[in-house]
């Protein structure tokens, strides 16, 4: 591998080019791509991966095409919603029982640097109640027109179309934690961090999936037992909930069962910095009374109004706080629905214009402001205790009853691309406890009306969570390699767990 790689330079010394060509700028935040640039009629092919309560692993393409100029055209009986015409096109690319248990978490890596005749590739990770994480190497491209042309024949007899990659193969096992799998991150190409019910978080390097180190969550001790838990006979509820890394790779944050806060890593050290306790009072006011867990469920890193925040989701209600640690506002307000999936989407042109999506039990994902212009102040009530923080403005909605979505959406992604003339846009891929996988297309010049539903993909299994991207154009004369080729952006320069 290193001695291709020394040629490879040779020779583009020997061309007159430098051997160290200006790579591509990377995402500002980790977790917020750059728009994809959409040229030409603006058809893109998005790779959805969809895990599933039934251990099934789901891999499609949906390939968006413009909407036909005639109005004539037949409509779909998988579209549903307010689009008439069929605007996008499916396609499964893998299926298979990856795991003994239900499927719990997914993780993408960023896609592998360009190099001249060689595909790129991104790694897929996928963790389970089975105490596995799978590590699988996807093509980053759509499958080539030969690969295509063979297949037409079995995706003639078959009841959807089959558009298979071969070279889309499993890398391998990793058995680092002692309990159930809950959350995945690749903050970038060369690191992986999972988070386990056996409270600890590992850090792997994708180089050769080595165990660079383990965050160790302290046990929480046993105070009653409350309702609902799942916890063994004698046992009390723990394990890491979810966990966030600060966009500068220097801090981290996690939030576990049966503690009512969170706790904040030192990324360079490999140790906790402090524990941040909700109060009381904040509790109650979202919700969360002495009767109820006062867990954490989720935790995200965004910026709003030119400032860092992280949003705090329960399960009812939402917490946004600031640098400062302290409640800068509160999310859902008078609306009364359980919490599935949150995440920060910039909605401009600059990064501190964002909106906070959430997934609701109700079937929508509804956009929100946490900027301090836009916040709303608490209604003034006697019957009702004094509320202090002020709520987030609801900016846009999608799915619901208006659109036919009834069930809950357990999980979702967000796809931004940018046409020619500037014009941005989002892809929502969108996945529900009844089985259905629906993209959604949202423009940013119209987002109180809402987003159109482009398609519909039944996959006949209870889905757990989603994972998508936007899979770039084949270079001609590119094949996919069975070998993955290594990054020159080595592990050398990220600080997490390396100590």
């Amino acid at each position: 591998m290193a001695k291709r790689k020394r040629e490879a330079a040779t020779n583009g010394d020997a061309a007159g080019k430098p051997s160290s060509a200006k790579k591509p700028k990377a995402p500002s935040r980790p977790g917020q791509a750059l728009p994809f640039k959409v040229s030409g009629d603006g058809s893109v092919t998005i790779q959805i991966i969809a895990g599933s309560y039934d251990r099934v692993l789901h891999g499609i393409t949906a390939t968006t095409r413009p909407s036909p100029a005639s109005s004539t055209a037949k409509p779909s009986s998988k579209i549903s919603g307010p689009v008439a015409q069929k605007a996008v096109d499916f396609a499964d690319t893998f299926l298979f029982n990856a795991h003994a248990s239900a499927i719990r978490c997914l993780a993408l890596s960023p896609p592998s640097e360009p190099i001249p005749g060689q595909p790129q590739k991104v790694f897929l990770a996928t963790g389970s109640t089975d105490e596995r994480i799978n590590i699988y190497n996807l093509s980053a491209h759509p499958p080539s027109s030969r690969a295509a042309a063979e297949q037409k024949l079995l995706s003639a007899v078959t009841p959807r179309p089959i558009l298979e990659n071969p070279k889309n193969r499993e890398l391998g096992t990793l058995l680092h934690h002692t309990s159930n799998i809950t959350k995945l991150v690749f903050p970038n190409r060369s690191k992986l961090l999972s988070g386990s019910e056996d409270s600890t978080i590992a850090v792997s390097r994708s180089r050769d999936w080595a165990l660079l180190h383990t965050f160790k969550c302290p046990v929480p001790k046993v105070m009653g037992r409350p309702s609902g838990d799942t916890a063994a006979l004698g046992g009390a509820p723990s394990g890491v909930n979810d966990f966030a890394i600060h966009p500068s790779s220097k801090i981290m944050i996690s939030v576990s069962k049966g503690e009512r806060c969170m706790r904040l890593w030192n990324l360079e050290t490999g140790k906790k910095s402090r524990v941040l306790n909700f109060s009381r009072e904040t509790l109650t006011e979202i919700g969360e009374g002495r009767h109820s867990t006062g867990e954490a469920r989720s935790i995200v890193w965004g910026r709003s109004g030119g400032e860092d925040e992280f949003a705090v989701a329960f399960d009812r209600d939402i917490l946004v706080f600031g640098m400062d640690c302290t409640p800068r506002c509160r999310v859902l307000g008078d609306t009364k629905t359980k919490v599935h999936k949150v995440c920060y989407v910039q909605t401009g042109a600059t990064p501190d214009e964002t909106a906070l999506a959430v997934a609701t039990e109700d079937g929508r994902v509804l956009f929100y402001s946490t900027d301090k212009t836009d916040l709303q102040d608490p209604p003034r009530s006697e019957a009702k205790p004094a509320r202090t923080l002020p709520s987030a403005k609801l900016v846009a909605q999608l799915g619901g009853k208006g659109a036919g979505v009834l069930t809950r959406i357990k999980d979702f992604a967000i796809l931004p691309v940018e046409s020619e003339d500037g014009q941005r846009s989002w892809y929502v891929v969108t996945g529900s406890s009844d089985g259905k996988l629906r993209l959604w297309r949202l423009e940013a010049g119209d987002l109180q009306a809402g987003g159109k539903i482009l398609g519909t993909y039944e996959t006949q299994n209870r889905i757990t969570c989603v994972e998508a991207f936007i899979m770039i154009p084949r270079p001609e004369g590119v094949e996919d390699s069975e070998y993955e080729y290594n990054d020159d952006s080595s592990d050398d320069n990220d600080s997490e767990g390396d100590e």
